[in-house]
């Protein structure tokens, strides 16, 4: 009975290594994507510092790391934008959790609420241009003299990106950028597990959203 001929017959698709053990073909480098990840931790002195120091050490690309206070008094918010694989995200977040400080941590949906601040420094030899592009960001004008003028804007990313290409016709002399800073919307937990604190002239009678229900 005839058998295939040899250009029918499969043939492996990978090369062998220098001891003749066959490698499966490269496909290319993994896909990554973009995510913000907020963890809630307890105020410790260095608990900034060793977070950046454990992404620092294991190389995760941080394109932006903030820390503010929340409503529950003795604890902290961490908010960092990463650009990885999926498996970086998750390695992540993990790495992340293990911290002694660290209460929780979660990846906020893609619908979040995000923000953050620039001040930007240029050029005063036109204030009356600089005032009108300021305006048109809903920007504030925090410092103006004869040479220079540092005006804040505040907004999502692509906001802050448009906002600083217009103003370099100026010329930047100086900036300062926060990095982003994020919610969940509506009644989700920016963080799983967290909960409301206590705002003044409120009591425990009060009505709070259980988010672990």
């Amino acid at each position: 009975m005839a058998g295939p001929t040899p250009d029918e017959r499969p043939h492996p698709t990978g090369r062998r290594d220098e001891h003749g053990v066959r490698k499966e073909p490269d496909h290319g480098p993994e896909p990554t994507r973009r995510a913000t990840v907020s963890a809630l931790v307890e105020d410790e002195p260095g608990v900034l510092a060793r977070a950046a120091g454990l992404f620092r050490r294991r190389q995760f690309n941080i394109e932006s790391l903030t820390v503010g206070p929340t409503t529950v008094e003795g604890h902290s918010r961490i908010t960092l934008v990463v650009e990885e694989t999926e498996a970086g995200i998750e390695q992540a977040k993990k790495q992340l959790a293990k911290l002694t400080p660290v209460i929780a941590v979660g990846e906020l949906s893609g619908d979040a609420v995000a923000a953050e601040l620039v001040l930007l420094k240029v050029r005063g030899e036109e204030p009356d241009k600089v005032h009108a592009i300021t305006s048109m960001y809903d920007g504030q004008t925090l410092d103006a003299g004869p040479r220079t003028i540092t005006v804040q804007i505040t907004g999502d990313e692509n906001t802050i990106d448009d906002a600083i290409d217009a103003f370099d016709q100026f010329g930047i002399i100086e900036i300062a950028r926060t990095g982003q800073t994020a919610l969940e919307r509506g009644d989700s937990p920016t963080t799983p597990g967290e909960e409301p604190g206590h705002s003044a002239g409120e009591t425990d009678d009060d009505e709070f959203t259980n988010y672990d229900d």
